[in-house]
């Protein structure tokens, strides 16, 4: 079985690995400054998740290196510090589908402690190599693909041209090598999440509550999966949280319907086989109301961190599976 072993875990008191993360959300040792910053808007995200600071030891064959990871603040904004590298079990990188492999990165990001609500269908930020958000591992979120098929199904996994964005996760027709966390390697060895970070989850000890995975680049929160059925009755049930997207009943005009060409590692998609529906990103259609989320995968609600409410975004099983749009002032 593969093992991940502990080496340090500074934090500002002691707790077990269940406690470390969520205790902190209600106090975490920050000062009354760090606690009571005068934001200008309507939310704060002050004094939760503020002090932490952990070197693992992953000897997982596809990772044998250190992940690295802190948050801080300076008063103002939300500091991490990290590597990229994951703290738990994940694939075999390379694959056949994947042929990169796990290497440390710098990621020196700030989100700020005041987050304001400035776009009201939210504003696209997404695309290979976007900074849309980062887990608490500090592993990135990245949704999207390089993936484009043009309207003759001619289609490429990187670096492509053509009008079809072709999906990660949903569908069989294309095999980008992601693992159990729904995650693969960019070229440049940074492993990254596409969806539910499920070991990273499981790393918490909170995978069947409410919980905290990472922050946004406009400094709202980040749940996994769950929130309360009534967004703003914390007595309400605990349940997976729905989004608001469907695939289209029928498919767009000049999509391609089979595909005729691949290049770029994508072993196991074969030429002349059909695309199937969900391949595509133009396959889906927002109905607003139609789930528990809006267009950008997020809701207003109480959290057990906020218990007076705060706008967050949420990772779902199912499309767009992470937020691709951003709602507040990057």
């Amino acid at each position: 079985m593969k093992k991940i072993i502990t080496l340090i875990l500074i934090i500002s008191f002691s707790c077990t690995k269940d406690d470390n993360i969520n205790e902190s959300n209600t106090n975490n040792g920050n000062s009354h400054e760090e606690n009571s910053i005068n934001c200008a808007g309507d939310y704060s995200t002050a004094g939760i998740l503020l002090d932490i600071n952990e070197e693992i030891f992953n000897d997982d064959e596809s990772v044998n290196n250190h992940s690295r990871y802190s948050w801080s603040t300076d008063g103002v904004n939300r500091i991490l510090n990290g590597n990229g590298i994951p703290n738990h079990e994940v694939g075999t990188f390379p694959n056949n589908h994947n042929p990169n492999t796990i290497s440390e990165q710098m990621v020196n990001e700030s989100f700020t402690l005041c987050p304001i609500l400035v776009y009201e269908d939210g504003i696209e930020v997404s695309g290979p190599g976007s900074k849309i958000a980062y887990a608490l591992n500090s592993v990135k979120f990245d949704p999207s693909t390089a993936g484009r098929c043009n309207d003759e199904g001619e289609c490429c996994l990187a670096q492509c041209q053509g009008n079809w964005n072709i999906e990660a996760l949903g569908h069989d027709t294309f095999n980008f090598g992601d693992d159990m966390n729904h995650a693969h390697v960019q070229p440049n060895g940074a492993y990254h999440y596409h969806g539910m970070p499920e070991l990273l989850i499981d790393f918490l000890g909170n995978d069947q509550n409410i919980t905290i995975v990472g922050w946004a680049s406009d400094g709202f929160p980040i749940y996994a999966r769950y929130g309360y059925s009534i967004a703003d009755n914390p007595m309400s049930e605990v349940r997976p949280l729905q989004p608001s997207y469907r695939l289209k009943s029928e498919p767009d005009s000049n999509r391609p319907t089979t595909l005729n060409f691949l290049a770029g590692p994508g072993g196991g998609s074969n030429p002349y086989t059909p695309i199937s529906m969900g391949a595509f990103t133009q396959d889906y259609e927002y109905i607003e109301g139609l789930g528990d989320l809006d267009r950008c995968n997020g809701r207003f609600g109480v959290t057990p961190e906020f218990p007076d409410g705060i706008y967050y975004y949420v990772v779902t099983d199912d499309f767009p599976f992470f937020t691709r749009c951003l709602k507040g002032d990057i």
